[in-house]
């Protein structure tokens, strides 16, 4: 199992994992970004992804981006994490993760952020492993990093 940054090539498993993460949070109908959107976009720099991928498959991805704290300064923002259901269980979610917050000590970022739906039980249990914060509602996460 490797952990490496996407390239481009890369976008179409992308998609699909986060096609498969709408359905698991039953928002299918909500997931309307398009391929081209997504091939756009990360010409762009809009955002960055980090993917585990075994044996040539991409079975987990990070997609994240640059985002700001007026009280903690730069912050990374984790838009979608998942890993593969026939993956997981396997310590690919973690070193994704793990991965993920490498990034953001290395971009100088003080605080990392995402949200998990209040239902998403073994969503909530693995970031609170790491020592996450998780707020009430739409359940938000943070991480405050030393940088």
């Amino acid at each position: 199992m490797m952990i490496r940054l996407a390239k481009r090539e890369d976008l179409p498993a992308i998609h699909a994992l986060v096609r498969d993460l709408a359905i698991y949070e039953k928002a299918e109908k909500e997931f309307v970004a398009s391929l081209e959107d997504y091939y756009r976009d990360f010409d762009c720099g809009i955002f960055d992804t980090l993917v585990a991928e075994v044996q040539g498959e991409i079975v987990g991805m990070a997609l994240y981006y640059m985002a700001y704290s007026t009280w903690k300064g730069r912050m990374l923002y984790l838009e979608d994490f998942v890993v593969k259901a026939s993956m997981r269980g396997r310590g690919i979610g973690e070193k994704l993760f793990r991965a993920f917050l490498a990034e953001a000590e290395k971009k100088g970022c003080r605080l990392v952020k995402w949200q998990v739906l209040d239902w998403n039980e073994p969503a909530i249990r693995f970031y609170k492993k790491f020592g996450a914060l998780i707020e009430e509602e739409w359940l938000n996460g943070k991480i405050f990093l030393s940088s």
